[in-house]
């Protein structure tokens, strides 16, 4: 039997999960097929705008957040606010019984986050954070990678977002309800890098871009340090007219890039170490170098890896499985933990320009 779902917030994101489950098109040009574990029962949303557009769209609509709880057909309450108010709307909607998921961020602060987990641990219900883009295509093919070990143990991975817009409007231009570009973002990197890598996090670098005068992050660039060695850097910048690579990631025997959406993943593999004394020096500009110059073909062997297929609503399945017993919650406590613990020393390294330790 498919769990009922109830949506509070009918911006963005709460469109976005109402199409996903019901299997209708999102903004016109992105089509979902029909949940098989999911059906939404209900919506809230402080708005009345936003109210009157969900009843437009075929959805039962409730005047407040205590409606919506009361229902008791509901198992699953979807948080889709700003980030200012998804702890008191989680913990609120776990006392009355409802398993959560709440987009991300999770929230704002390690504090509220232990709130969070100590409401559902109390109340028995399984509760996470929305990290839908663990399901990229390009991310899946770049952890496959590592995960079967074709570049070797690796050393580094550079994940950057680049756009030329600025950040977007309402809330997410406010400091208060969480706006700027790490909490958009930087979570999604932060949370793929650590889920590939490990969560050992040792210390933390930041620097933040407040270029188009806006009191929140318009760009921000953040190193982690692994226990482990392992260094993964972080960059989201809004004002890039130009854009880097989405990842890059080294290992001991090779390097994998990807482009941008819709590319391969292109991989070079190291054959043969080689010795430094048959080296010949090229042309390089005004000079001449040894050092840096291209490895032959018969040393390096190049690959171009297709995307593979992936199907976000896989964070549902797993979700609804996990209320029953079925499996583990793929995007658990722990993880959102130490995800936030980045965040928060972020935003201190940021403040103070020093590395901060975990």
């Amino acid at each position: 039997m498919k769990k009922k779902v109830g949506i509070v917030g009918y911006g963005g994101m709460g469109q976005w999960h109402a199409c996903s489950i019901t299997g209708t098109t999102y903004l016109e040009s992105i089509p979902f097929e029909e949940s098989d574990v999911a059906e939404v029962a209900g919506v809230y949303d402080i708005d009345p705008e936003k109210r009157s557009k969900a009843q437009a769209d075929g959805y039962a609509v409730y005047p407040s957040l205590n409606a919506l709880l009361a229902v008791p057909e509901i198992d699953i309450i979807v948080v889709a606010t700003p980030n200012d108010v998804h702890e008191s709307i989680a913990v609120q909607a776990m006392e009355a019984g409802k398993h959560v998921i709440v987009e991300k961020p999770v929230t704002m602060s390690c504090e509220a986050l232990d709130a969070m987990i100590a409401a559902a641990e109390k109340n028995g219900k399984k509760f996470s954070v929305h990290q839908n883009r663990r399901f990229d295509d390009y991310f899946v093919a770049m952890k496959q990678l590592a995960d079967e070990g074709t570049i070797g143990d690796i050393i580094s991975i550079e994940s950057r977002i680049h756009g030329d817009h600025g950040v977007p409007g309402d809330w997410r231009k406010t400091v208060e309800q969480g706006g700027g570009m790490l909490y958009d973002w930087g979570v999604h990197m932060l949370d793929q890098q650590l889920w590939m890598l490990g969560y050992d996090v040792d210390r933390v670098y930041a620097r933040f871009d407040y270029l188009t005068g806006i009191p929140v992050d318009d760009g921000c660039f953040v190193d982690v340090y692994l226990k482990s060695g392992k260094v993964l850097h972080t960059e989201i910048c809004t004002y890039n007219f130009i854009p880097l690579p989405m990842m890059y990631m080294r290992g001991r025997t090779g390097t994998a890039l990807f482009g941008t959406w819709g590319d391969d993943v292109q991989v070079v593999r190291c054959t043969e170490w080689g010795d430094h004394d048959n080296i010949l020096p090229v042309k390089a500009a005004a000079g001449l170098t040894k050092t840096m110059a291209p490895r032959t073909g018969r040393s390096m062997e190049q690959l171009s890896i297709k995307l593979p297929k992936t199907d976000v609503h896989d964070y549902y399945r797993n979700f609804c499985a996990a209320i029953d017993s079925k499996e583990d919650l793929l995007v658990n406590h722990q993880q959102m933990r130490v995800v936030m613990q980045v965040i928060m020393a972020a935003f201190e390294s940021a403040k103070t320009g020093t590395v901060v330790k975990l």
